[in-house]
């Protein structure tokens, strides 16, 4: 259902029972999927792909150029997954010739005012919290939520099932299953009531304590600690993606939290 006061551009393909509410600005080279509910005064600019039963709320801008001076006009894309929510007034920027594309999984929900730039990765069923601004090419992984006036810097890597504190400055890579916090941005523990609340056993949340303790509380560097987790812990799909990430970051991770 489209009103009369929007413009959609005729080569938009936009599946028959969308909702387009007035004064909705919709360009060229836009894929909108069924189910889908676009808020009056929201721009979806060329490049942009909206799956199903998505709602963006008024003001929202999806697509626009990348805020980066590299950027040469290149054909780049948003994909948005299905049953997510964009709050008011969110930006959503595509991607450059990094990587081509700006990812948004399903079932999230941006609250107001956040912005996502460029070659951004945001998994499934994640949470943005009010007005937290994410910088270019940063991942989030699934279930991660950023609670409001978060700011994160470029590159960074944000683990599974983490818990990132508001008015955090996250410029290191979280791993997964933590909750951050303070500043400098450090582990404060082990996300243990967000994993029950996603099924996660006493017995499997004490065994990624346990690999914390070697990463943040023995006094190791990653390197000996890592090898610690690797000789004297047996293997399990947490303990190994901790390691993983560890292992693969590149700005490296979070330092503990050392009080005075």
């Amino acid at each position: 259902m489209k009103q009369p006061l929007a413009y959609v551009h005729p080569e938009a393909k936009i599946a028959d029972n969308v909702v387009i509410e007035p004064f909705v600005t919709i360009d060229k080279n836009v894929v909108i999927e069924e189910g889908t509910r676009i808020g009056s005064n929201a721009t979806i600019m060329e490049g942009t792909y909206i799956g199903k039963n998505c709602v963006v709320f008024p003001g929202a801008v999806i697509g626009a150029v990348p805020q980066d001076l590299k950027f040469r006009g290149e054909k780049t894309t948003v994909e948005i997954g299905d049953n997510t929510t964009i709050r008011e007034c969110v930006t959503i920027n595509r991607g450059t010739v990094a990587k081509g594309k700006t990812i948004i999984g399903s079932n999230c929900l941006l609250m107001a005012y956040v912005h996502v730039a460029h070659d951004c990765v945001i998994g499934n069923n994640c949470i943005i919290g009010n007005a937290t601004q994410i910088a270019g090419e940063v991942i989030i992984d699934d279930f991660a939520i950023l609670s409001g006036l978060v700011a994160v810097h470029q590159f960074v890597h944000i683990g599974s099932h983490v818990m990132i504190s508001g008015g955090s400055l996250v410029r290191k890579d979280v791993p997964p299953f933590v909750k951050a916090g303070r500043e400098p941005v450090s582990y404060i523990g082990v996300n243990s009531i967000g994993l029950r609340r996603r099924e996660f056993g006493n017995e499997k949340i004490r065994e990624i304590q346990d690999v914390y303790r070697y990463l943040y509380q023995k006094g190791m560097n990653n390197f000996n600690a890592l090898e610690a987790i690797e000789a004297e812990m047996p293997a399990s799909p947490e303990r190994d993606d901790i390691i993983l990430f560890v292992k693969n970051s590149k700005r490296g991770i979070m330092r503990g939290y050392f009080p005075e």
